[in-house]
């Protein structure tokens, strides 16, 4: 079982099993068994609402227990609250498979990992160019050329 916290200060605890399997087929119809092909998890990651959905009803218990709507349990999950409840249902999911499909899905698991990283170092390190500061100023400026609304443009045009 893993546990995080959400923005309200109230921890949750992940525990994937057949029973939460079969909880969110019902209400959500997402199968956590195609985690396997990789897709899902592909789409949990991409998609936060999901995820927190997702995360509910594996919670649900849980939540009824202490009397939390998933609308309250939905404002209570952004930032940090995300990635600390991705990384439980994520490793829960994982734990969850027999040693065959578990050892794949990490594998899986640190690809994508990496790959994360990886984009986000890209990314920094595009934002950080002087490169980019030169484009993004140069093409402002033919912006405001463009525009007619330079005063250039307005002190050169005769008023009749």
């Amino acid at each position: 079982m893993k546990t995080f916290k959400d923005n309200a200060d109230r921890t949750w605890t992940v525990t994937v099993n057949v029973d939460a399997i079969k909880r969110v087929r019902s209400l959500l119809n997402i199968d956590l068994m195609e985690a396997v092909e990789g897709k899902l998890i592909e789409r949990l990651i991409g998609d936060p609402i999901l995820l927190c959905d997702v995360i509910y009803c594996v919670c649900k218990e849980d939540a009824d227990a202490k009397g939390i709507t998933d609308e309250e349990f939905g404002r209570a999950m952004a930032g940090d609250a995300i990635e600390l409840a991705t990384t439980a249902l994520l490793e829960e999911l994982v734990d969850f498979f027999p040693q065959g499909k578990r050892q794949l899905l990490r594998k899986a698991l640190a690809k994508l990992e990496t790959l994360q990283e990886t984009m986000l170092a890209v990314v920094s390190e595009r934002l950080d160019s002087p490169e980019l500061d030169a484009q993004l100023l140069a093409e402002l400026r033919r912006l405001g050329d463009s525009s007619g609304d330079s005063p250039a443009s307005s002190e050169s045009t005769p008023v009749s």
